[in-house]
């Protein structure tokens, strides 16, 4: 089947039969998405590794594991309801009481998640006149999905929205979606939350399926600080409205996971550069998967871009940490300008470093927004990273 995928806008909001809205009072803030679902409307989600897993996280993974829909997800900014006990639950509960009360659905289609400070309860009166509030402002419009986007911010520097349409045999399937991270971003997802809807049919196995490829290649391959959350969700919402195909979907969910992911990594907290690390020559993707992953997550490397030093042996260090299946012989290290103005510069060539390139490496290092290329020099598997460097301004932000 051929098919078109086009960048779009309105976030969430660019589906059809979704309204959302949301409101920012100071660091508290909340945000509400509806959607009018369909006979085969269907729901899944992925969330965070942590064993100590917030009271949201909690909540929204039973609901989907007993209903499989979301006609409504209610999100806060402040406080993380983690590490909270039988009263985070009960306020967590609340949440998808009063919403789903507002929004005339049902309680247990309800999504709930929360980012902010861990062990602190939830201020409820002030989450039921947000919830009250925002219920009256939903809309459709693209401002509805922008005032969402903003809602969940915690120390992001700007909000995040993507939307795609995808186009078949005259029909066309919308993907929108939101998200927000900055800090406590690590692979196994990152410290994010990402609510993406869709007016596709799919079952809960194909949307589960497809969810789960993209987010592996994408939420799952950006790196800002090495630390997990306990709060990591992502959501995907299927109103059912229009039949889909099963790889046109696939593509355009694998594009908005991805456009996200990289936002979330660009605007990691105290970043002044973005960082794609790209592993080539593995013997096996999964090979290249770490690898690539190692490079974006060690502290030496990341120091050393922000310091713009073409330190090669933090990254051939890191790699060979990794435990993956490498030839030291073989092994090369280039970088590259994103931007284009400087071509690719090699470092390392053949398992040994190319002195006379140090200087050029060095301006590409003082780009904004630059490219590790590391092969293997083992096979033919490729995997792509995120990450950014770490700055003084990091620490400051989380004394």
């Amino acid at each position: 089947m051929r098919f078109k995928i086009e960048r779009g806008e309105g976030g969430v909001c660019a589906v059809g039969g979704v309204r959302a809205y949301g409101v920012k009072e100071g660091k508290n803030g909340l945000a509400l998405i509806v959607g009018d679902l369909k006979e085969n409307a269907s729901a899944v989600g992925v969330f965070t590794m942590n064993k100590v897993k917030a009271a949201p996280v909690q909540l929204t993974q039973t609901r989907l594991e007993q209903s499989g829909r979301l006609a409504a997800i209610v999100a806060n900014s402040g406080c993380a309801n983690s590490f909270t006990g039988e009263e985070g639950l009960k306020n967590a509960e609340r949440m998808t009481e009063l919403a789903a009360y507002r929004l005339g659905v049902l309680e247990s289609e309800v999504g709930v998640a929360s980012t902010g400070i861990i062990g602190k309860p939830l201020d409820m009166p002030l989450i039921e006149r947000q919830i009250e509030e925002v219920s009256e402002k939903l809309t459709s419009s693209r401002e509805g999905s922008a005032a969402a986007a903003r809602a969940i911010m915690t120390t992001d520097t700007f909000s995040k929205e993507v939307a795609v349409g995808i186009h078949s045999e005259g029909t066309e399937l919308r993907i929108g979606g939101i998200a927000k991270g900055a800090g406590m971003i690590f692979p196994h997802l990152a410290t994010m939350l990402a609510f993406i809807w869709t007016d596709a049919q799919l079952n809960r196995h194909e949307l589960k399926a497809c969810l789960k490829r993209a987010v592996d290649r994408s939420f799952n391959m950006i790196v800002v600080d090495g630390d997990m959350s306990t709060n990591d969700t992502v959501l995907l919402a299927a109103t059912g409205a229009k039949e889909a195909d099963a790889e046109a979907f696939q593509q355009g969910l694998s594009y908005v996971c991805e456009t996200l992911a990289k936002m979330i990594a660009r605007d990691g907290e105290g970043a002044t550069k973005f960082v794609e690390v790209r592993v080539e020559g593995a013997a096996s993707y999964d090979d290249a998967r770490k690898a690539a992953r190692a490079v974006a997550r060690s502290p030496l490397v990341k120091c050393s871009i922000y310091g713009e030093s073409p330190n090669f042996g933090r990254i051939v260090a890191a790699v060979g940490a990794a435990g993956v299946e490498l030839n030291e012989s073989q092994l090369s290290v280039v970088f590259e300008d994103i931007g284009g103005r400087f071509g690719g510069v090699r470092l390392v060539s053949g398992g040994r470093l190319v002195a006379a390139n140090l200087n050029d490496a060095k301006r590409v290092l003082q780009t904004k927004e630059l490219r590790i290329v590391v092969s293997l020099g083992v096979g033919t598997h490729t995997a792509t990273a995120w990450g950014c460097d770490l700055s003084p301004e990091y620490v400051k932000l989380n004394l």
